[in-house]
């Protein structure tokens, strides 16, 4: 059952009445104590001398659900979150207010603004992001001779030092490889491959996902990566905690785990290698503000859009080390220029977000449920069940099965 706890942020008064009343729709966990904080110590002042009261519902449970049926219900908020995974189909229930001539988008990163883009016009403004980075152990590279991944990395070079530190010993692996498509899908990126064509087909048997797929489990298969149930773990964050394994590909989010679970690991961060196609591939988590398309506030709503993605408000979401901002203009920002491992990693994941071919982690209508016949076939492929032809070929067939029940 859904429950919604309401939180009052802020009140005004104006001529003795209370002022307009902007209710936002968000996630439960910590996001109420952080719009919390980020009223009280940024914006709230301003917000409030313009006569504007907020109150955060979370949606505890399944977001997107809840979500949906208050879209359905019309008792949806003045402004909600917007998942990437999910955004294709809150926008196309028609609830969602064009940003066109009524927000400015110059600011945001454009692969961010790109993935809220639907026919041309924007939904949504990304609160903040992540991108997938290399986080690898410096000491088992420096035990095993071999130089940190870099930059300049290719595919075959970054295999290469992974197979170097494996050799190490027994009990040591290049890196964890989950099977699924939320890791493996940046190197099917890195290949130019897309995930939809212009009808909105997928095709599995391209080559170049071929090239991909056979790549990744093929580490897998020579014992050069690890799954991470394997090893006892769920994520490759887990793996990486461990010691025994050189590399793990993951956001931001896991320097939080690293210092609280590994304090004594020492790591360092670069961008994702540079694959067949010249560039590298990678994914944009993130979730935006949209504004209900019905909201009777629609002034200020806009006007609160604003300042909680403005830029004091981001700079402090960034101090604080919540998230990494989505306007462009911290790129330059000190805290990216401390030398820290966290500092160093936090500004490879922001750099990532405008770095090769980087694709919102999204499917269109069939939403996540869409990555579930990749899925199959990358743990197929990987337990040895079956060759990468006979997997993606029954993995595409299911694949069109789906395409065509949400036509």
């Amino acid at each position: 059952m859904r429950r919604i706890l309401t939180i009052v942020l802020a009140t005004a008064l104006i001529g003795g009445a209370f002022a307009q009343q902007i209710r936002i729709m968000g996630y439960g966990g910590q996001d109420p104590a952080i719009l919390v904080r980020l009223l009280d110590e940024v914006i709230g002042t301003e917000l409030a001398a313009e006569g504007i009261t907020l109150t955060y519902e979370p949606l505890e449970g399944d977001y997107n659900a809840a979500l949906f049926n208050a879209l359905s219900a019309g008792t949806a908020a003045d402004i909600f979150y917007i998942p990437v995974e999910t955004a294709p189909g809150i926008i196309a229930t028609g609830k969602v207010l064009a940003l066109d001539g009524l927000f400015d988008t110059a600011p945001f990163i454009e692969s961010l603004v790109e993935a809220y883009t639907v026919d041309g016009s924007v939904y949504g403004i990304a609160k903040d992001f992540n991108t997938l980075a290399i986080h690898y152990n410096t000491d088992l590279f420096d035990e095993a001779g071999v130089a940190y991944p870099d930059a300049s990395d290719t595919w075959v070079t970054f295999a290469d030092k992974l197979r170097a530190v494996a050799a190490l010993d027994a009990d040591v692996y290049g890196t964890c490889f989950p099977a699924g498509f939320d890791r493996f899908g940046a190197f099917a990126f890195a290949t130019g491959w897309q995930p939809f064509d212009a009808a909105g087909n997928t095709d599995l048997l391209d080559p170049a996902f071929v090239e991909a797929v056979t790549w990744y489990t093929g580490l897998v298969r020579e014992g050069v990566a690890i799954q991470p149930s394997d090893i006892g773990q769920g994520w490759t964050g887990g793996c990486f905690a461990t010691d025994n394994v050189a590399i793990a590909i993951e956001g931001a989010w896991m320097l939080g785990f690293l210092r609280n679970e590994a304090p004594n690991l020492q790591y360092g961060t670069t961008f994702m290698p540079i694959g067949p196609s010249g560039e590298r591939g990678n994914f944009l988590y993130t979730v935006a503000y949209g504004i209900n398309a019905d909201s009777p506030h629609r002034d200020a709503a806009l006007r609160v859009l604003a300042a909680i993605t403005g830029p004091a408000a981001q700079q402090w979401v960034l101090e604080q080390g919540l998230a990494i901002p989505s306007r462009t203009a911290l790129a330059d920002n000190p805290f990216f220029l401390e030398g820290t491992p966290e500092a160093i990693a936090n500004r490879v994941v922001f750099e990532g977000a405008a770095d090769g071919n980087v694709l919102g982690f999204q499917f269109g209508s069939i939403g996540t449920d869409w990555m579930t016949p990749v899925n199959d076939a990358l743990v197929a492929i990987m337990t040895g069940q079956t060759t990468v032809e006979v997997a993606l070929t029954e993995a595409q067939r299911d694949l069109n099965a789906l395409i065509d029940r949400a036509r």
